[in-house]
């Protein structure tokens, strides 16, 4: 589980700033839950105040994490994005830092860079409370702890092919050094961030496709959506055949062939004269109409119905393997009901046996209130930000403000007691429609 999560000089965000998942008030926890951190956590804030960019710090670290073995050019830098409104920080380290509890030890790994290469990193365990080095990275010197000297040969050779601008861990998971096996994996494996935007892109639609082929999950993302009651029978993918001009080929027309069901490996590959064959999962919807159920295409959908269906997947999967589902904008289209008994699903151990964490960003404040009689969010559960007028954001929780467990959280919130609510003026918006 994820305990805690601490980053500076990030976009909009300038000084660190953490999220803390540990529990704060026992009394909100469910009587049947041994969670060591809260399942889920929310993000609330003015538009522009970086609420997205909090859950973009994580995501650019579970990136670095994954995949900067095999995107680090040599001499080629870091591409990151630190705080741009002052020229003095735009020099200065971005570092990413995470707590972690796995399989019943916490782990601190954490890294700093700059525009060219990493400049530190580290990973320590408590494997007995007490906190033992894994390895530290300070520039080109590697520090490793006591349980490794047997094996510092073969870490020394996978320290000597770590480009200076990819991460040590990255690498040594890759070379199949078990001492940094669960925070790699727990990223690879556990981590999963929906971006808000909602263009469909190749990787998505691959995706998708994995999920609706699934025998274990493809019928509770059909149940999940048959229960948001979006008039939906059933949900599939299919794959469509292009049929597209070789380079050789004087036809310009483009032809495509539904294929029932997935294409095997000899069908993706054919080739016709003059042309080149690929093949693309689409997904398929099936509704209820006055004459029976009729067949339309994802893209036919409600933006709400396409939100929700890009959610089901990672929701479902995320439950089952008890790992970490990023949302930002979870409310965008979506009705706050609906986005309450999503929400649901991970605060009840019914529902949620491996203890899988949600931590999303909203502008919903119907989500600080009740639905069914219970609160939706807990007190501890509840996070703002805020970005002053140096245009730098400041991330603090509901638990600062000692809040009781009866209180309206909901219109204390919409009445500025918690801040991160815009500042609006009725003078100001009418005076830039009159200067049009």
């Amino acid at each position: 589980m994820l305990l805690n999560f601490r980053t500076a000089n990030h976009r909009s965000i300038r000084d660190e700033q953490q999220l803390n998942l540990s529990p704060v008030y026992d009394a909100d926890r469910p009587e049947a839950a041994d969670w060591e951190a809260v399942p889920v956590a929310a993000i609330f804030g003015a538009n522009a105040a970086g609420k997205s960019n909090v859950v973009d710090a994580f995501r650019f670290m579970r990136d670095m994490v994954c995949y900067s073995h095999r995107e680090a050019e040599p001499g080629g830098g870091i591409e990151r994005t630190p705080f741009a409104l002052d020229p003095e920080e735009i020099a200065e380290p971005s570092w990413y830092v995470v707590d972690l509890r796995l399989d019943g030890v916490r782990f601190t790994y954490g890294f700093s860079i700059d525009d060219e290469r990493v400049l530190e990193e580290w990973l320590y365990s408590y494997p007995k409370g007490r906190k033992a080095k894994v390895f530290h990275r300070s520039g080109d010197d590697m520090e490793y702890g006591d349980a490794l000297r047997h094996s510092r040969r073969e870490l020394d050779l996978v320290s000597g092919i770590t480009e200076p601008n990819s991460l040590y861990i990255s690498v040594a998971a890759r070379a199949k050094q078990d001492s940094v096996r669960p925070v790699y994996d727990w990223f690879a494996r556990s981590v999963h961030c929906r971006p808000e935007s909602r263009t469909r892109t190749s990787h998505t639609l691959v995706y998708d496709a994995r999920m609706l082929e699934d025998p274990r999950l493809a019928p509770a993302i059909v149940e999940l959506l048959r229960a948001a009651d979006l008039g939906i029978k059933d949900v599939g993918v299919e794959y469509v055949e292009e049929l597209r001009p070789s380079r050789r080929g004087t036809s310009s027309t483009l032809v495509q062939q539904e294929l029932p069901g997935m294409a095997s490996d000899e069908e993706k590959t054919h080739r016709l004269p003059g042309r080149s064959r690929r093949s693309q999962p689409r997904v398929w919807v099936e509704q209820r109409g006055r004459h029976g159920t009729v067949r339309l295409g994802l893209g036919d959908q409600s933006e709400a119905t396409r939100r929700l269906f890009s959610f089901a997947g990672p929701v479902l999967e995320t439950l089952g393997r008890g790992g970490l589902l990023v949302l930002d904008e979870i409310d965008a289209s979506l009705h706050p009901r609906l986005t309450a008994h999503l929400i649901r699903l991970f605060q009840q151990p019914d529902s949620n046996p491996l203890g899988a964490q949600l931590v999303l960003t909203t502008h919903d404040a119907s989500l600080l209130g009740r639905s069914e009689g219970e609160d939706i969010l807990k007190r501890d559960q509840i996070w703002f930000v805020e970005k002053d007028e140096f245009g730098e954001t400041t991330l603090f929780p509901l638990s600062d403000f000692r809040p009781r467990q009866e209180e309206s959280r909901e219109r204390r919130y919409l009445g500025g007691s918690y801040g991160a609510v815009p500042v609006l003026s009725d003078e100001r918006f009418a005076t830039a429609v009159a200067a049009r």
